[in-house]
Formats: C-alpha cells, sequence, structure tokens
C-alpha cells in the first residue's frame, strides 16, 4: 500500500509538525561542510544522521519503505544548511 509523499520546507532546527511520518527523501542545500539529523522526536532516537560537502544541493533517497519516525520527526542538527525539503508519507 502505498500513500501521498508530502514535504516540509525547513531552515531552522525544531519539529517538522506533521506527526508520525515515514521520510522517504531529503534535499538540502549546503553553505559548507554540512551535517543534517533528524530525531524521533524531540531528544529520541536518530533516525537519520547525514554529512555533506561544501556549497551544493545534495539529494538523499531514502530506501524502500524510507524511515518511520513513530513520533513527529524533529530536526536536531542542520548545520551550514540554508534550506532542507524533507519528503514524507
Amino acid at each position: 500500500m502505498s500513500s501521498d509523499i508530502k514535504m516540509k520546507r525547513v531552515t531552522a532546527t525544531g519539529a517538522l509538525a506533521v506527526g508520525r511520518a515515514r521520510i522517504r527523501q531529503l534535499q538540502v542545500t549546503t553553505t559548507g561542510a554540512a551535517r543534517f539529523t533528524i530525531t524521533d522526536g524531540s531528544g529520541g532516537a536518530v533516525l537519520l544522521d547525514l554529512d555533506f560537502v561544501t556549497d551544493s544541493t545534495h539529494i538523499a533517497y531514502i530506501p524502500d519503505m524510507g524511515i518511520l519516525s513513530s513520533n513527529d520527526p524533529f530536526v536536531s542538527a542542520l548545520t551550514n544548511i540554508s534550506a532542507a525539503t524533507i519528503y514524507y508519507a
């Protein structure tokens, strides 16, 4: 079974405010050596932790069903990233 893909653009850390979600893809624009981290709610388990090279746009595809966040996905690190778009279902 599949569901509609939604997206949320962020420019700062914090909750995505989307509730339970499966993260399917990520696009980031970096301004230096960058790091992006999502946890399962504020202070929860790390679900996604990626490093990116300097000054570029990157797309990270999450295979299969994506990464499940039982709680509201929380962007806990957004270092040297001007914006990130998170695709989720």
